[in-house]
């Protein structure tokens, strides 16, 4: 199994980058967020690699860091997401914004990538939703967001607002983070207020 390529990126196109390794050129299937962060072609570049082998061929998609490949892996194994529409969803949602979709039950986000319907984003936030949770909202140390209780509160009452439930609890969560698990609901809000208005 490949896991790692490390050469010359000779070229890319909508779906992936051809990388030039020693003279053999490869072809990685990549996300759009990840072709967007490639280097120019003739320059160096380091893919982590998920290899995927089929009867028929052998297929590389290629991630510019481990928690990209992990969220990619994760969407993999919901049943009706293939390999082509876990790329996509990453395409269109960084790992931190998809962290808060999650855990927000924000099943609207879900439905901004093509090919995702309202049954496949439920079944995507219904199995994805307890097996998330160490790959979630960013940073290892942040406090976990339960729901019920204070910050599920104050979610929403910043979605009673007219924010979108993801930033809303993006907002809350960074709230959160900072004022401890213990935090009041009014602090909460407060705090998150400020956050939405940076």
């Amino acid at each position: 199994m490949i896991a790692k390529l490390a050469g010359t990126l000779d070229s890319t196109n909508a779906g992936g980058a051809i990388v030039d390794v020693g003279g053999v050129g490869y072809l990685v299937f990549c996300s759009a967020r990840t072709l967007a962060r490639l280097p120019a072609p003739g320059l160096p570049v380091s893919l982590i690699v998920d290899t995927h082998v089929r009867e028929d061929q052998i297929s590389l998609y290629g991630f510019l860091d481990r928690g990209e490949r992990e969220w990619f892996r994760l969407l993999t194994t919901v049943q009706g997401v293939g390999a082509k529409l876990a790329l996509a969803i990453l395409g269109v949602l960084p790992a931190d914004e998809l962290a808060l979709a999650l855990a927000a039950q924000d099943r609207v986000a879900l439905t901004r990538v093509g090919g995702v319907g309202p049954k496949l984003a439920t079944r995507i936030l219904t199995e994805l939703k307890d097996k998330a949770g160490a790959l979630a909202l960013g940073s290892a140390d942040a406090p976990p967001l339960q729901p019920g209780g204070a910050v599920a509160d104050a979610v929403s009452a910043l979605v009673n607002l007219g924010y979108r439930r993801v930033e809303a609890h993006g907002a809350v969560a960074a709230a959160a983070r900072t004022l401890g698990r213990e935090a009041a609901i009014g602090a909460l809000i407060r705090a998150g207020l400020k956050e939405l208005g940076r």
